[in-house]
């Protein structure tokens, strides 16, 4: 196995401030971009500074009752029951989570979960203070269509599967429970997946059976509770009653503190805006950083604040004395929205670092008025491994064509046409070359001359210029065209490689369900996430399998 360190640009739509973020150092320039992130990001995200920042103070022997009974539901391992322990011990936590998708979701899921692994084991070995990786499970959102799929390649294109599941209204997917309907998804992921020991293990997590009734989040959990076994990862899913008790003092400042946090995260998002980034979260008045799930449908509504100091969700209008007391006897039925969750997430475990993407980064740069209100820090953050696997065949290919994944990010009409450039004679690439200098050279003498003469007389050059030069590229196109109907094995070629390296338009990572890659390389790949995640590149990686 080989790896390769692109810039985090080679992907699309990536964000200014999480590319300033990846380049963050100590430097005076990088300090409008390190003000978001607190003193635990000092020396930037990939210098090892937050292994030695504290961790904030937590109950651990509460923690530890309440995750070991969980992951005894969820079917965990030895190595996770042990780091179980570790906690009770006073261990420290790398925490990443993810939406509870179909079958596991995209690759990008396990990408985190090794990411995770792989920070936990380096700040062991470096600081000798016990670090556990954690998995928190996002089962508390209600979209239900965004995670009520997962898509996997065919030979021919990308094959999305839905269960089609349905809920009576806007209640949290991880109680959303899996019936008959996951029967058809099982059996196309079975053929799709070749019948290998992944499709037995799909089947353990998501089939129902006698004594046992999955739901999207309790399938989701077993699910990465076995595939990261080895690797002790503990998976928490904290919507319940216990968990929401230990987070209960965030949840309350949230109630009693709703207009200062909604004043701080304003001017955080002005801030951010004025520096030329972006706010990740749209923040309004009114707005509050909770939701409240009623007590008898399970629906989750935003709760909001009114003019005369009340609140209001799904119609229903509450005191804060009433939402206070939900608080104390019903705890699970006040939730967190994205920007209150990493606080609320690290009010309950001792968190060291969490592990994100980039829209969850950019969260950060938000939440952090939040933290330094209510834990009085701000837990570093580090980004996840992100990364293109390939495969051997497909790996060939690219040599064959000397073919990088940047060439490849594309569309296959696009890549069939490079291709076929690349294979024209050297003789036709030499001519065609002399002359489309040649031309570029006359034509940008003849217009700096015309526009000397006449202002108008040098606009018209230009023009006549572009469509000469328009009429160069497209004789190169149709001379690449020659080259591809000559040889056929060129467009097929392509297809394959924007199929399997930017499949649909997006990065593979984004798109391909983890489980297609667990079915052709089995377990072994978890630890080749892990090691390639111990290699800190600062952007995106392929791994070569």
């Amino acid at each position: 196995m080989s790896v390769e360190c692109y810039p985090i640009t080679v992907l699309p739509h990536i964000s200014q401030l999480y590319r300033d973020y990846l380049a963050m150092g100590e430097s005076a320039e990088d300090a409008a971009v390190r003000q978001w992130y607190g003193s635990g990001q000092t020396g930037g995200p990939f210098s090892g500074g937050w292994m030695t920042g504290a961790v904030p103070a937590v109950e651990a022997e509460r923690l530890a009752d309440a995750l070991r009974q969980q992951s005894l539901e969820f079917g965990a391992g030895a190595a996770a029951l042990a780091n179980i322990e570790k906690l009770r011990g006073g261990a420290r936590a790398v925490v990443t989570g993810q939406q509870v998708g179909l079958l596991g979701g995209p690759l990008l899921t396990l990408l985190k979960a090794a990411t995770a692994v792989a920070r936990a084991k380096q700040a062991t070995k470096a600081t000798g203070i016990e670090h556990v990786p954690m998995f928190w499970l996002a089962t508390e959102d209600h979209d239900l269509e965004e995670v009520d799929q997962v898509s996997l390649l065919t030979k021919t294109g990308v094959e999305t599967l839905r269960a089609g599941l349905k809920t009576p209204g806007a209640v949290p997917v991880g109680g959303v429970e899996i019936g008959a309907e996951i029967e058809s998804v099982l059996a196309q992921a079975d053929e799709l997946l070749g019948y290998g020991p992944v499709c037995d293990l799909l089947r353990h997590c998501y089939e129902p059976r006698d004594g046992y009734r999955p739901t999207m989040g309790g399938a989701f959990a077993r699910l990465m509770a076995q595939i990261f076994a080895e690797q002790g990862l503990i998976v928490m899913d904290a919507a319940g009653r216990e968990f929401h008790a230990l987070g209960e003092r965030t949840l309350r400042y949230a109630i009693e503190h709703a207009e200062e946090l909604e004043t701080a995260l304003l001017e955080q998002s002005q801030e951010l805006l004025e520096d030329g980034y972006h706010a990740q979260v749209l923040v309004v008045a009114g707005h509050s950083l909770l939701f409240l799930i009623d007590g008898v449908a399970g629906e989750r509504a935003a709760l909001r604040r009114l003019p005369d100091g009340g609140w209001k969700a799904a119609g229903k209008v509450y005191t804060t004395s009433e939402l206070l007391a939900i608080l104390e006897t019903e705890p699970e039925r006040i939730s967190p929205n994205a920007l209150l969750r990493p606080v609320f997430q690290d009010t309950i475990l001792p968190t060291a670092a969490y592990i994100g993407g980039p829209a969850e980064i950019a969260y950060f740069a938000q939440s952090s008025v939040a933290y330094e209100a209510i834990l009085g820090r701000m837990t570093p953050v580090l980004p996840r491994l992100s990364a293109t696997l390939v495969e051997p065949a497909i790996v060939s290919v690219m040599e064959k064509h000397e073919v990088s994944l940047p060439d490849a990010m594309t569309t296959a009409e696009a890549l069939a046409l490079r291709l076929g450039a690349r294979a024209m004679p050297i003789e036709g690439k030499r001519r065609l070359a002399a002359v489309g200098n040649a031309v570029d050279a006359e034509l940008m003498a003849l217009t700096e001359y015309m526009s000397a003469m006449d202002e108008n007389l040098g606009r018209a050059a230009t023009v006549s210029g572009n469509k000469m030069r328009y009429q160069m590229n497209r004789l190169r196109r149709v001379a690449a065209t020659f080259e591809l109907q000559k040889e056929a094995s060129l467009r097929r070629h392509a297809e394959v490689l924007a199929l399997h390296l930017f499949p649909d338009g997006h990065p593979q990572e984004r798109l391909v369900a983890g489980a297609w890659f667990l079915g052709r390389y089995g377990d072994g790949l978890v630890e080749r996430m892990v090691w390639s995640a111990e290699n800190l590149c600062p952007g995106h990686m392929v791994i070569k399998l």
